[in-house]
């Protein structure tokens, strides 16, 4: 007897998980837009209302890569990495993770990062990218050559995810969170070797993690969520309060965590990497980039990037945040900033 959508739907309305096979054909059928809206509304809600397992969130990234334009052919000598986050955290906070990636390819690593436009922040990594002058428009047979010139690649996911049209509709007239809203840092094209993934809400810490480690046996990453205060916290690490996660290696989950005091890069207040709007947004990421920001902008483009390196490279976290803070306070991404 084959898998019915009726069964699909009426197992989630009983508050009961997916069998693998079970999601494995649900998200085929939505990502082949084969589903009526009623239905395609019905699985997301269902899945949200019992909460999104790993093996629910696994398999909606594996229908969603099947039927994306995926890169190929980049080099294995030296790590791909991506720095990315789910958003969601509402924060307004300035673009550190596009920053970071900027000053990781400055510093000799290969960036491909996957992003969109601003969703519910005031600049998305394509809006702030698109104000340095970066493209956004480099299709998969390009990736390879612009990596190898400048050391960072954006992938602007509309254009490598085209069966998300199907799906866009809904989501709209939902306006809820959906598993879509956690999916975008495990569909980045690319598949790089290399993640420092962070995630809005703490609550989703272990999904992300158990996901990764599912879709992506072979990467490295740490999946964070950094203190925010009494406001929740961010989808980066902050100079705040302590960063908590877990490490994702060899389809494995450990525990991590990371206290800013400890790498001499605490004592600020979220209100500090606030942005209000695009064009202060596009000035904030532009004097990082310039080691020229305020000094929780500074100290937060400094932690970030000193775990990604740690990641990249293996070399002990003090020595890594060292480099990062020198690297920072010397503008050393500038030229991406057009200076």
């Amino acid at each position: 007897m084959g898998i019915d959508m009726r069964d699909i739907l009426d197992t989630l309305g009983n508050r009961g998980d997916l069998a693998e096979d079970q999601a494995t054909f649900a998200f085929q059928q939505l990502f082949e837009g084969l589903l009526t809206p009623a239905q395609a509304g019905a699985l997301l809600m269902g899945l949200r209302a019992k909460g999104e397992t790993p093996v629910e969130l696994a398999c909606a990234a594996q229908a969603g890569l099947a039927k994306a334009r995926l890169v190929s052919g980049l080099p294995t000598d030296k790590p791909i990495l991506d720095i990315v986050g789910t958003g969601g955290d509402r924060t307004s906070s300035f673009n550190c993770s596009t920053a970071v990636s900027l000053y990781l390819a400055a510093l000799g690593q290969r960036v491909v990062k996957h992003g969109n436009r601003a969703v519910s922040s005031s600049s998305g990594s394509a809006d702030a990218l698109e104000g340095l002058g970066l493209p956004l428009s480099t299709g998969p047979e390009q990736v390879a050559g612009e990596l190898a010139k400048t050391g960072f690649v954006f992938l602007f996911a509309p254009n490598y995810h085209p069966a998300f049209a199907h799906i866009a509709p809904v989501r709209r007239e939902l306006g809820v969170r959906t598993l879509f809203n956690l999916m975008g840092p495990l569909l980045n094209p690319a598949r790089p070797s290399h993640q420092l993934l962070g995630v809005g809400q703490a609550a989703a810490l272990p999904l992300m993690a158990d996901t990764l480690a599912r879709t992506a046996p072979g990467v490295h990453a740490l999946v964070i969520h950094g203190f925010g205060g009494k406001d929740g916290g961010f989808d980066e690490l902050t100079p705040f309060g302590p960063t908590t996660g877990f490490e994702v290696a060899g389809g494995k989950t450990t525990p991590f965590r990371l206290d800013p005091a400890e790498v001499g890069l605490a004592g600020f207040s979220p209100d500090d990497v606030r942005v209000n709007d695009k064009p202060a947004a596009l000035k904030a990421i532009r004097d990082v980039l310039c080691g020229r920001a305020n000094p929780a902008m500074q100290a937060m483009t400094a932690l970030n990037l000193g775990a990604a390196l740690m990641l990249a490279t293996g070399r002990p976290l003090g020595d890594c945040m060292a480099e990062a803070k020198q690297a920072v306070a010397e503008g050393a991404a500038r030229r991406f900033a057009g200076e």
